[in-house]
């Protein structure tokens, strides 16, 4: 039965002056169907050949140029919504390693500082949106407001030194202003992501570490998780053993949030290298509000 299917298939390529013509008269024959009598065996069989999936397997069609670009336009989309390399590139350039920030850097770099969050007032989040990508626009938002706080002051000594800075309206998205309580509790709180705390700065000794790199959706998981490990890793921030851990006051103001799949235990469990006794003896450390440069 094969080989009646592969004659029949010699015949019609044969009987086409060039590949060209096959692919012209593609419509006139895509409805034909040969029907092709063969004996094997005891009845008859039928097999049927359709010229339209012939032609197909013999001569793949090419995607076209516009579709390509289309599709790499909507797999980008997927990956990225929003451009967050302005501020990757201020960080990479005022913040180092360990997180020491550059303000007196920053203020000169201040207009490059008030077109990334400019750009942020112009590109708000919407129901498209992935949560890694809202995510990631409002800690970037948050920490680049925060930077811009601090300048706006600069020299300053400690963020509790300027009045009321998570109280303060002064950066303005979409038509709406706002400030950093806002952004913190009834906005990234309320997204379940407990390691946000980790992310987000505040500009002091005692926070986390300003990371030096942009938060983005498509890298969201594993810069969470590595911000998270590293605070806790950090012996001037947290000390953690098996049985006695002196942890940052971040998980006694924040403590509902690190309960969500657990306790508190269960939470530092998931992200340090020491298994900690669901007995530990715990304490906090002093907060230190000093300016992280």
């Amino acid at each position: 039965m094969k080989y009646f299917s592969l004659i029949f298939f010699a015949i019609l390529i044969s009987s086409c002056s060039s590949t060209k013509q096959i692919v012209n008269n593609n419509e006139n024959v895509k409805e034909e169907t040969t029907t092709i009598k063969a004996q094997e065996g005891t009845p008859e069989v039928e097999v049927e050949v359709e010229v339209e999936e012939l032609i197909k397997n013999e001569i793949p069609e090419s995607p076209q140029p516009a579709k390509l670009e289309v599709a790499n336009s909507i797999e980008h989309n997927v990956k990225e919504t929003f451009n967050h390399e302005t501020w990757n590139t201020l960080l990479h350039k005022n913040v180092t390693e360990t997180g020491n920030v550059n303000y007196v850097s920053f203020k000169k770099n201040s207009t490059e500082l008030r077109i990334y969050i400019d750009s942020l007032a112009d590109n708000m989040p919407n129901e498209a949106w992935t949560k890694e990508d809202k995510l990631a626009y409002w800690i970037n938002a948050y920490n680049a407001m925060t930077v811009d706080l601090i300048i706006r002051n600069y020299p300053v000594k400690s963020i509790k030194d300027i009045k009321d800075p998570w109280e303060q309206r002064l950066w303005k998205l979409g038509n709406k202003w706002y400030n950093l309580d806002e952004i913190e509790h009834q906005i990234l709180r309320k997204m379940e992501e407990p390691r946000i705390h980790f992310a987000i700065v505040c500009a002091s000794y005692s926070c986390p570490k300003l990371q030096n790199e942009a938060f983005t959706a498509s890298k969201l998981e594993a810069q969470l998780t590595a911000a998270t490990k590293g605070f806790l890793a950090d012996n001037n921030r947290n000390e953690i053993s098996s049985n006695t851990i002196k942890i940052s006051k971040i998980f006694q103001w924040f403590s509902k949030d690190f309960k969500q799949n657990g306790n508190l235990i269960d939470f530092l469990n998931t992200y340090t290298e020491i298994n900690i006794s669901s007995n530990a003896k715990k304490s906090y450390k002093d907060y230190n509000w000093d300016l992280n440069e």
